[in-house]
């Protein structure tokens, strides 16, 4: 039988360990808290993060990293983008010598502007063919109830792909689909919470549906350009893990960054958001990071510029708005 480590006992890596556990996937779910890890392997539930939602009485739970890692197939990385060299160096010891890494995490890191799946080889010292990524529009609160959803599966190793891609395969309720372009995937899924943030200070200012469009489309512009110039394959980024990941975060109050930014353009200062923000917002660390990674391939990104000056530097959202909209004017496809 396939196994599964899960490093991260938030909202998705819990959903995600329920996923491979129902798909007949023999699944461990590492938590650093040992209350979630007690209640996950006692009381099949994780009250924190996911109230209400039974669990697989499969899914077992452990604090203890080397006992998640015994034997597993699948390390699957659920962590803070910020905190994964970190977490993942103390991992390393323990990392069986043939296990694939997969990346659920969405963001670039702040210093080195490395995208997740960078990272994970540069610290576990591992060949491309053992690293895969998992993206797409997975709001997870939908998708802890049971609703269907489709994803991502990027590798550019055809064979651990199809592994990954039947391990979590869960007919008629979660339907992944393989593809090569790990930077596209990766880029679609980081960027997109850039873009969801500004949208979500647009939805706060109380502005509408035009300039929601607006922000959504001109965003995968941003996107594609980075996009391009990082070599990502452009029918990625129209696919699940570009568009439709974009469209999930941006239109439902159910995203995290979104949430974040209608909060910050109803007034609220960046530490009254953080406060009573319960779980990780992605893009209010990686926008820097985006940014800097898009000056070093000389890419313009006005969107991620003004979102890293609202949240970042004290920009008010009205001054970003009146920023973007006496930007010179351009021809609608530019820069790809």
């Amino acid at each position: 039988m396939t196994k599964a480590a899960v490093f991260g006992s938030g909202s998705w890596g819990t959903t995600f360990a329920m996923i491979l556990a129902r798909a007949g996937t023999e699944t461990t779910l590492w938590g650093r808290r040992p209350e979630i890890v007690e209640a996950v392997e006692q009381r099949h539930e994780n009250p924190d993060y996911l109230p209400g939602i039974a669990l697989p009485e499969s899914l077992r739970a452990t604090t203890d990293p080397q006992e998640a890692l015994d034997g597993a197939d699948f390390v699957v990385l659920a962590v803070p983008s910020q905190t994964l060299r970190a977490n993942l160096t103390t991992w390393k010891p323990y990392l069986p010598p043939e296990s694939v890494l997969v990346s659920l995490m969405k963001g670039v890191e702040l210093g080195t502007t490395k995208r997740m799946s960078e990272v994970i080889r540069e610290v576990a010292e591992v060949p491309e063919h053992r690293v895969a990524v998992v993206s797409g529009p997975n709001l997870v609160p939908e998708i802890a109830r049971g609703e269907p959803a489709a994803t991502v599966v990027a590798c550019p190793d055809t064979d651990t792909m199809e592994r990954l891609q039947a391990a979590c395969h869960l007919p008629p309720w979660f339907r992944p689909y393989t593809n090569p372009d790990v930077v596209g995937v990766e880029l679609g899924g980081a960027v997109k919470n850039v873009i969801a943030l500004a949208v979500g200070v647009a939805v706060g200012m109380g502005m509408g549906d035009n300039v929601t469009a607006m922000m959504m489309t001109r965003g995968l512009a941003e996107i594609s350009r980075l996009g391009a110039a990082l070599g990502a394959d452009p029918h990625t980024l129209a696919g699940l893990a570009g568009m439709g990941d974009l469209v999930a975060t941006c239109s439902s109050p159910l995203s995290r960054n979104r949430t974040f930014g209608e909060n910050l353009g109803r007034g609220m200062t960046l530490q009254e958001v953080i406060a009573t923000t319960k779980q990780t917002a992605e893009g209010v660390k990686s926008c820097e990071a985006v940014l800097e990674l898009a000056r070093k391939h000389d890419v313009e990104m006005p969107i991620t510029e003004v979102v890293v000056a609202v949240v970042h530097d004290g920009m008010s959202p009205t001054e970003a708005g009146m920023l973007l909209m006496s930007r010179t004017p351009k021809p609608e496809r530019y820069g790809v």
